[in-house]
């Protein structure tokens, strides 16, 4: 029904940026939060930022001041940008959207996730 398809990943090294992208498609009315998420190797996921319709954002400590999520409504996509990226960014990142769908229907849906290694 609803697809999300991130793109951006990569090899950067320390202190380098990348950015991620995540387009959402299919039987969709509306889109409620966007968010993007991490899992580290040996580690729970967790959130990384997350940007409501209005644009309002919230970041984990761990990343405010280095990455900036925005999003585009007219594309359904949600972006993270990553910059002064350390070894610990390290992780696959997920982006999920809160989709209203056309049998007005409300769930998350989940990118498949893309890759991020900061390494030198």
């Amino acid at each position: 029904q609803v697809q999300l398809v991130e793109s951006g990943g990569g090899l950067v090294q320390p202190g380098g940026s990348l950015r991620l992208s995540c387009s959402a498609s299919g039987r969709i009315f509306r889109i409620d939060t966007m968010d993007w998420f991490r899992r580290a190797p040996g580690k729970e996921r967790e959130l990384v930022a997350a940007i409501t319709t209005g644009g309002i954002t919230n970041y984990a400590d761990s990343v405010k001041g280095r990455f900036t999520i925005s999003r585009d409504n007219a594309k359904n996509t949600v972006y993270l940008q990553m910059s002064s990226l350390k070894p610990e960014d390290t992780a696959v990142y997920y982006c999920r959207a809160r989709v209203l769908d056309m049998d007005y229907l409300w769930n998350n849906y989940w990118g498949q996730g893309t890759q991020v290694t900061v390494s030198s």
